[in-house]
């Protein structure tokens, strides 16, 4: 399953999550694994948006609905969360994360079933 996305494969450690390389990953059975839930053979739109909901969560160390950049210091890089944060106030809300992710996920999903193989 190739993706170019901003933050598409994470790797579940012990229930915590962490974003593996962006821009262009390449997501592997064990990563694709934690994302197919239902255990269908893709990731579909669904799935991706619990599992990136849950990744915010556990990104926000001090539970205060906003990620800043030393909370995500070696999982985005400085563009990346410049990108992100959508209103350049220095820090990413859920819904600027979110709005994120899920356009990458729209833009990886080439046939547009909601689905990434």
């Amino acid at each position: 399953m190739r993706l170019a996305v901003f933050a598409v494969a994470l790797v579940a450690c012990q229930g915590v999550f962490a974003v593996a390389q962006a821009q262009t990953a390449q997501i592997h059975q064990g990563q694709k694994d934690q994302l197919d839930t239902n255990r269908d053979g893709v990731v579909q739109r669904s799935e991706y948006q619990v599992f990136m909901k849950s990744a915010f969560a556990n990104l926000d160390k001090n539970k205060d609905g906003v990620l800043v950049i030393s909370e995500v210091t070696g999982v985005l890089t400085a563009d990346q969360f410049a990108a992100t944060d959508a209103n350049s106030n220095g820090g990413i809300t859920q819904t600027e994360f979110m709005n994120r992710v899920m356009a990458d996920f729209a833009a990886a999903d080439r046939s547009g079933d909601g689905k990434l193989q």
